[in-house]
């Protein structure tokens, strides 16, 4: 099923998600199915749970689109469940960035080029991973989601205020978009 994205305004993009009880948590291999549905119908690489409303520590990330540019992305799909950043190291590196829930924004974000991370996959199984370069961008942009973090909250203050009609109209509910949105008007 494909769920509604939340719109940057929205109050539980701010909010620090909670970790889950997975064992027990009701249709988890469902809300997982939807957010790749939802992913792929709106073209993203990502998708977090708050940004369809749930302030639970889930993400999702497919960069299997782009193995045509890269094969290391082949059959990249992974799904992280209570995950949590251990260490950011290496270089920072400037790359532009967009986001579902900011449709019509594109930024150069900086970000450290390798993670590691610890988190357990769709069948509850831990892990603790390195990941540089793109997974590793990927991966911090949709953990960002997870403590209230949108990537214009990372960019130079300058471009900031230069996007600040875009924000206050996306705000508004002013949004084109192909796919189901949920905005605060």
């Amino acid at each position: 099923m494909i769920l509604p994205i939340y719109i940057y305004g929205q109050p539980v993009l701010r909010k620090v998600a909670n970790d889950i009880d997975p064992e027990n948590y009701p249709h988890l291999k469902e809300l997982i199915e939807n957010m790749f549905e939802t992913m792929y119908n709106a073209d993203g690489v990502g998708l977090a749970a708050p940004q369809v409303g749930l302030e639970d520590r889930i993400f999702v990330v497919d960069l299997t689109v782009l193995a045509d540019e890269d094969p290391e992305f082949d059959g990249f799909k992974k799904v992280f469940i209570n995950a949590h950043i251990l260490e950011r190291t290496g270089d920072i590196e400037l790359m532009e960035e967009g986001c579902l829930s900011l449709p019509g924004i594109h930024e150069k974000v900086p970000r450290k080029n390798s993670i590691r991370i610890q988190y357990l996959d769709e069948n509850l199984q831990l892990h603790d991973e390195v990941y540089e370069g793109y997974k590793a961008r990927a991966i911090q942009h949709e953990y960002d989601h997870l403590d209230g973090i949108l990537f214009v909250d990372k960019i130079n203050p300058m471009r900031k205020r230069m996007i600040k009609s875009k924000l206050s109209n996306l705000m508004k509910g002013k949004t084109d978009c192909h796919y189901k949105v949920k905005t605060l008007k």
